[in-house]
């Protein structure tokens, strides 16, 4: 009698066991459904979303291809056959002297940022400077000062030195707007530097040029990269300096789309066919480092 009784209680934890792991089966079932039906709609939501960030420049790219009367039409032409009239237009109206333009100085220009950032953030951030933090505060700080208020006396100086619609003001004045950002990003970068590599490299007799040329800057590649690929396209687009201080010998590519506005109103798809031209230096390196810099910006992440 015992012996059944036992037989029966272990049937009946066999049971409960079972029952217990059919329902934990099946709470993970519907907890993978519902994760699973989250990350659908979440990537759904996200394309939603890029395809409503992206759809101006798709919408400025095929008004490019169309003529000035297709472009004007209401409800706008979806299907239209495409043309290159506006883009031969746009070359006829003197878009090389523009580009040339905008290339040197944001070229220059960055290159300079760089070759004065990264010994500042070296100072800021592997080996401090007393009162640290309040020099990192001024540099943040003079991105505080609106640009408009200080318009007025950069074009007098500029006026009576003798470089207005000059490319090296513009230049001058890219690198001092650019400064700030590069130093933050480059010091959380160059933060993210193991100490003992640095140790190592000490105890082998690196010297400072040594040690930031030979083994800083390679593991910080990735940072400068996106730190100057920043540096240009703010350069590139950056529109209020180069429409006040520049008139017909040192106008950039946002200079040059102003002329497509005219009292007769605006010229869309010659406009849409010269921003398209202008986006597409800024387009095509991102494109090429884009693993440079996804490298870069998670290399000064927070761990």
């Amino acid at each position: 009698m015992a012996a059944t009784t036992s037989t029966w209680s272990k049937r009946s934890a066999l049971v409960r066991a079972a029952r217990l792991v059919r329902r934990t089966d099946d709470h993970h079932r519907r907890l993978y459904g519902r994760a699973r039906l989250y990350g659908h709609a979440w990537s759904v939501f996200t394309w939603l979303v890029a395809i409503l960030l992206f759809f101006p420049v798709l919408w400025m790219v095929l008004t490019s291809f169309k003529t000035e009367g297709k472009a004007y039409t209401d409800p706008p032409t979806i299907i239209f056959h495409p043309t290159l009239t506006e883009f031969s237009q746009v070359f006829s109206s003197g878009i090389g002297k523009p580009l040339e333009h905008s290339l040197f100085t944001t070229l220059v220009s960055t290159g300079a940022v760089l070759l004065l950032a990264v010994p500042a953030a070296y100072s800021l951030s592997i080996k401090p400077i007393k009162r640290w933090r309040d020099v990192m505060f001024f540099v943040l700080s003079t991105k505080m000062l609106p640009v408009v208020a200080a318009i007025i006396p950069i074009y007098i100086v500029a006026r009576n030195i003798g470089i207005l619609d000059n490319d090296w003001t513009l230049v001058i004045l890219y690198t001092a707007m650019n400064m700030p950002i590069a130093v933050w990003m480059i010091r959380s970068f160059l933060l993210e530097v193991p100490i003992e590599v640095l140790d190592a490299a000490r105890v082998d007799g690196a010297g400072l040029v040594t040690e930031l040329t030979r083994v800083i800057l390679p593991i910080v590649v990735p940072g400068l990269a996106a730190t100057a690929l920043i540096c240009m396209i703010f350069s590139w687009n950056e529109f209020f300096f180069a429409v006040n201080l520049t008139a017909t010998r040192a106008g950039t590519m946002p200079v040059f789309l102003v002329g497509f506005i005219t009292s007769e109103g605006l010229y869309w798809a010659k406009l849409a066919a010269a921003a398209s031209l202008a986006s597409l230096p800024v387009v095509l390196l991102g494109w090429i480092a884009q693993k440079q810099l996804v490298r870069g910006l998670a290399l000064g992440a927070v761990k």
